[in-house]
């Protein structure tokens, strides 16, 4: 007999999950990436690892190497370091080439590069397969487990419904109401992949209600909810200290290099202000520039309309306990994300008492089988993660800056807005190749701690800037894991990604060169400032 087929209901959550997502047919552009991709990243690997040899690494001077690598440098000999680069950065390279034009899966290619690191001596077995150990991977985890216990309980459904209703008869509202959720999400949870998890059961929902579900069914409504989420997600953890690990991490090492202690009100007092104009700019880009809506677009296209939604939310009914549960476990676990400076206990492990009670026996909210992780995007981070490690032990980013500021012939009499522009455009601009913000974090600001004590200036003027650019992953695919896991919904192109996201790499610098001759001034950041806050 026939299989009998079961209609699509847009308000099913279920559809959402990042396994029941529809595989993404590539566009005749990104097809021939793709059958390009793995010759030029052969090739490339080739021509760095066996021909040109990149003559800054092979004589390397001890003195400009952080004391990790100098020790590494000690232990192996200056030929077997200088070797180890040269294949740090021909991995590098091979897994930019593979990561951009998707020849093979993104995971695939994470996998590739661990064990091309390890055969070549970069890192050893034990530091390679211990990134997929790294705390944030924990983090991202049981994030997930958490986001499917809102959708299992029905209370993201619920929720979904309730912001439809009532912020849904007009599409900017929708649009900029998720800004609002985002600003807010920001302050509590500490990771973007967290809060990718959480809205995009929601966010695909709505979506799906105003006519736009991926494939041949897109719409200027689903590119801009999926794209604007994308954007507010990252750019509002921008805005707080605790808006990511990457920021804490930034803060942790700029207090340990320079003595200055940077907290919560002090990041939020220079940044937060950035971040919610940027995020506006973002919405004004998206729907009146790169996607117009159509006006038949900017209504409900379910059938039955505002009143099928009415009538869905109605049959839910009252909260049930379990949507109880849910929402207090939810509620506490943000409260302690959020105020962890008090207590001391790390986003991981608070997320991991969260998902401990939600999946308890009897007393729990659900079981394993219901938990929606993309392993793929956990694999994927793994390679991001161990470059890394590969970065740290090889100290390549260093090295290559002090090479690039010594061919530029910057001396000592350089002034501090070109560091500022050279040092702020490095590091945003790097979203669009590197996969990990721990990874730039780890790189980009010692390198503005260094460069501002080699001229003389003080050291935060640069390296806090530096920091505030950190979220700025949304450009490709590769970028980050949200970036990742949201192309997965099949809403947008490469070519939509690259444009909005491309034309808002260049809005936020010049948002921070607008800001480092003015509000950072103003506060003592930048120099001549008025008052000094630091």
């Amino acid at each position: 007999m026939p299989q009998k087929t079961v209609p699509f209901d847009p308000l099913d959550m279920n559809n959402y999950k990042v396994e029941k997502l529809p595989k993404r047919s590539k566009t005749k552009f990104e097809q021939g990436l793709a059958t390009v991709g793995g010759p030029l990243a052969i090739v490339v690997f080739l021509l760095i690892y066996y021909v040109i040899h990149p003559s800054y690494l092979l004589h390397i001077d001890p003195g400009e190497l952080s004391g990790y690598a100098r020790k590494i440098f000690e232990t192996r000999g200056a030929e077997a370091f200088s070797q180890a680069n040269i294949a740090m950065m021909a991995i590098f390279l091979l897994g930019i080439v593979l990561w951009m034009t998707e020849a093979i899966p993104n995971y695939l290619t994470s996998l590739i590069i661990i064990i091309m690191l390890v055969l070549s001596g970069v890192l050893s077995e034990t530091e390679a397969y211990a990134q997929l150990g790294h705390k944030v991977m924990w983090l991202n985890i049981m994030s997930f487990v958490l986001a499917s216990m809102l959708v299992k309980t029905g209370l993201a459904k619920r929720f979904a419904l309730w912001f439809i209703i009532h912020f849904g008869k007009r599409a900017s509202s929708v649009f900029l109401s998720f800004l609002l959720i985002n600003v807010v999400l920001s302050a509590f949870i500490s990771a973007t992949t967290a809060k990718a998890a959480i809205l995009l059961p929601i966010f695909m929902v709505i979506a799906a209600i105003y006519g736009a579900r991926g494939g041949d069914q897109k719409n200027n409504f689903g590119r801009n909810i999926v794209l604007q989420n994308l954007f507010y997600i990252n750019v509002g953890a921008s805005g707080f200290l605790t808006g990511s690990g990457a920021n804490l991490l930034a803060a942790s090492l700029i207090t340990g290099a320079t003595g200055y202690e940077i907290f919560f009100s002090d990041w939020m007092r220079a940044n937060f202000f950035v971040a919610i104009a940027l995020m506006f700019l973002g919405y004004l880009f998206a729907v009146k520039i790169f996607f117009p809506i159509r006006k038949e677009d900017r209504i409900p296209q379910i059938e039955g309309g505002m009143d099928r939604l009415r009538e869905e939310l109605k049959k839910m009914g009252t909260m049930n306990f379990q949507e109880y549960k849910s929402a207090v476990l939810f509620l506490a676990i943000l409260t302690f994300w959020s105020t962890d400076k008090y207590h001391g206990i790390s986003p991981t492990a608070v997320a991991f008492i969260g998902a401990i009670i939600a999946l308890l026996p009897r007393i729990g909210i659900m079981k394993w089988n219901d938990v929606d992780i993309p392993w793929h995007l956990m694999l994927f981070s793994a390679g991001a993660y161990t470059l890394g490690a590969g970065f740290k032990v090889t100290d390549l980013p260093a090295l290559s800056v002090n090479a690039a500021f010594d061919a530029m012939g910057l001396g000592e009499q350089t002034p501090f807005w070109v560091l500022y522009l050279v040092l702020t455009f490095a590091m945003i601009f790097s979203a669009l190749i590197f996969q990990s913000k721990t990874m730039r974090t780890m790189i980009f600001v010692p390198i503005a701690l260094g460069i501002a004590s080699r001229f003389g200036f003080n050291p935060v003027s640069l390296a806090l800037p530096v920091a505030f650019l950190i979220e700025h992953v949304y450009v490709l695919p590769f970028n980050s894991k949200p970036a990742a896991l949201l192309y997965e919904t099949d809403q947008y192109s490469i070519t939509d990604t690259f444009k909005f996201g491309l034309t808002m790499l260049f809005v936020a610098w010049g948002m921070s060169i607008f800001m480092g001759e003015t509000w950072y001034r103003y506060l003592g950041i930048t120099p001549d400032g008025v008052f000094n806050l630091f």
